[in-house]
């Protein structure tokens, strides 16, 4: 993967191709950071009120899938003063690098934040060779 970085402090609704979902209501493309190290690709999601039951993740033929629902659990609106933050669905797909040992994929979702790390195959990870001295 190459380095990019953004700031971009919205969330934004999904835009053009995207699989049809049977649930209605918007759906966001969710904010990531992806961090690369020696050892693996680390992606941060944003996914505010998902909860790590509903976060359906799966990786297929170099793709990653991230789909996430969110309870929709609105105050009374006779309450509700100031209406900003929109309750939506999350999806995001990623083509990942063969590089990626798919078989040891592991995720996390706590305090709104969805973690995947994407674990390098051996055989592409950097490796320091040991320079010994002549006679």
């Amino acid at each position: 993967m190459t380095e990019q970085v953004s700031n971009v402090a919205t969330k934004d609704p999904v835009n053009g191709h995207r699989p049809e979902g049977t649930r209605g209501g918007p759906h966001f493309t969710p904010r990531v950071d992806i961090v690369e190290t020696d050892k693996e690709l680390t992606v941060f999601a944003d996914v505010p009120g998902v909860r790590p039951e509903d976060v359906d993740l799966h990786y297929e033929k170099g793709e990653l899938v991230l789909r996430a629902r969110v309870a929709r659990e609105l105050p009374d609106k006779q309450s509700l003063l100031t209406h900003e933050y929109q309750v939506g669905d999350f999806s995001r797909a990623f083509s990942i690098h063969e590089s990626i040992d798919a078989s040891r994929i592991e995720a996390e979702c706590k305090n709104g934040v969805l973690i995947v790390h994407l674990p390098k195959v051996e055989a592409v990870r950097p490796r320091q060779i040991t320079i010994r001295g002549g006679a």
